[in-house]
């Protein structure tokens, strides 16, 4: 029970400084991940909240990820589609009113620290072993199907989630590109650290995957 509690506060942590670095990329309104770029779309297109199009979302990537690995859907990971709903909503409920950015160098900065914060965060709850975020759990799958690093398998899942956020005008932008281009390499470079706070060790090699 220890180390599950462990986990879950690890998971836990993760998931609210993503869900800060997700809502500091909307706000800086030059763009978000390609992920959340097709949430703020359906949002503008259909109504909901952005945190409820995680959820209906996410739960659809559940079933894609089933069938690529040929097994029942992970039904825990909805659970961190449910999460990050909520924490996005929240964030933008706190901050939303009042922490906009006027000028252009605000929102660069916006911009860097949400693709940092996202970053990190995303780092912090996959070592958690708990319940992936789908797009994260794709990103993995791909990873260890191809022998790809997070990097690439990331950018490629990136490109076609743009390609259907233009489609629903989504929050497409610079930031867009910056996301699909650096946050998997961000999160490879992290993971050594993670591991030294989080658990006091070292990986074994750079280039190790997640189990």
């Amino acid at each position: 029970m220890k180390k599950i509690g462990k986990s879950f506060l690890i998971y836990f942590i993760g998931i609210v400084v993503l869900t800060l670095g997700i809502t500091l990329t909307i706000q800086s309104q030059l763009g978000t991940s390609p992920f959340d770029a097709l949430l703020v779309g359906l949002f503008r297109t259909f109504g909901l909240t952005i945190g409820s199009w995680e959820i209906v979302v996410g739960s659809a990537m559940v079933l894609l990820n089933a069938i690529a690995l040929k097994a029942r859907p992970e039904l825990l990971v909805i659970l961190t589609s449910i999460i990050t709903g909520f924490g996005i909503d929240t964030w933008l409920l706190l901050l939303g009113e009042w922490l906009i950015p006027n000028h252009l160098l605000e929102q660069v900065i916006f911009l860097l620290l949400g693709i940092l914060f996202s970053a990190i965060g995303i780092a912090i709850y996959l070592e958690s072993n708990f319940a992936p975020n789908p797009i994260d759990r794709s990103m993995v799958i791909l990873t260890d199907k191809t022998g790809w690093s997070f990097g690439i398998s990331r950018a490629i899942i990136s490109i076609g989630l743009v390609m259907i956020a233009l489609f629903f005008n989504g929050a497409v932008g610079i930031g867009t590109l910056l996301n699909a281009l650096i946050t998997g390499v961000i999160i490879q470079w992290l993971r050594p650290y993670v591991l030294v706070i989080l658990y006091r060790r070292p990986v074994a090699s750079k280039h190790a995957t997640i189990k």
